[in-house]
């Protein structure tokens, strides 16, 4: 399917490796013209080369902590006015709620809706004047059903999702959109930390770890980046500009629910 999308320009945020790299990616090979972020200069650059080459598309790659504001401004130096805007951030480790401190808490909350917010304040009306754009949140399925130890995750997760459901309906007669994606179990590196942990855990190894954790799946898989690059392309198209305000759920029916 042709997205309607080439030419246009988009900034994801932590799309130097996992899920927001196949953002990215997915983006590139509609012909968008894409920021690449992340923290890691050696990765954030080889990310965007990467891509460069097995796309052709024009890459920037930004060296910078969304949480900052420098790091804003750096993101919006490479490009000042995005069509397309996919918010991501690592989300914090896991930990028992009890252990989580003040700072920490106020960290997480900056880092996983904060942030979101603040980048969409300064694109979003830019967008309204041209009669598009495009805003898609990288969330996560513990949203809908939270997992204990992921608690400050979800919770700052769940806040930016409400805060957006009625900012989406504000915009949607301009032709922007904003909407989520609640990624499941997905092969990325974040998954593989949690795996390890979950076997230190149990005295399992890692291997057995994971294999529970498929056997908790009806698809009895992780999902792969590719795939879920892809849904947040088609969320970024010029066909899904009647969809907005909606969470999609991409977890292999783990979350057994008809809404």
């Amino acid at each position: 399917m042709d997205l309607g999308i080439a030419g246009r320009k988009a900034i994801v945020c932590a799309s130097s490796r996992g899920l927001g790299k196949a953002c990215a990616f997915a983006l590139a090979e509609a012909g968008v013209e894409v920021v690449i972020n992340g923290r890691d200069a050696k990765t954030v650059e080889a990310t965007a080369a990467e891509i460069a080459k097995a796309t052709g598309a024009k890459t920037h790659a930004v060296v910078a902590d969304v949480a900052t504001a420098e790091g804003q401004k750096a993101l919006f130096a490479a490009c000042a006015e995005p069509d397309i805007l996919v918010n991501n951030n690592g989300g914090p480790p896991p930990r028992d709620f009890r252990e989580l401190s003040r700072d920490m808490i106020i960290d997480g909350v900056i880092a996983n809706m904060v942030v979101a917010i603040e980048l969409t304040q300064k694109v979003i009306d830019k967008m309204a004047e041209r009669r598009f754009g495009r805003i898609v949140n990288i969330t996560s399925s513990s949203v809908k059903a939270p997992l204990p130890g992921l608690d400050l995750s979800s919770g700052a997760r769940a806040g930016l999702t409400a805060f957006f459901a009625g900012v989406a309906r504000t915009v949607a007669d301009k032709n922007v959109t904003i909407n989520s994606i609640q990624p499941g179990a997905f092969d990325t590196d974040r998954l593989k930390g949690i795996l390890s942990g979950a076997a230190a855990r149990t005295g399992k190894s890692v291997d057995e770890a994971a294999a529970a954790r498929k056997a908790t799946i009806p698809a009895k898989r992780f999902g792969t980046p590719e795939e879920f690059g892809a849904a947040c392309a088609f969320l970024c198209s010029a066909q899904a500009g009647y969809i907005t305000g909606q969470n999609l759920l991409i977890d292999g029916g783990t979350i057994p629910t008809a809404f």
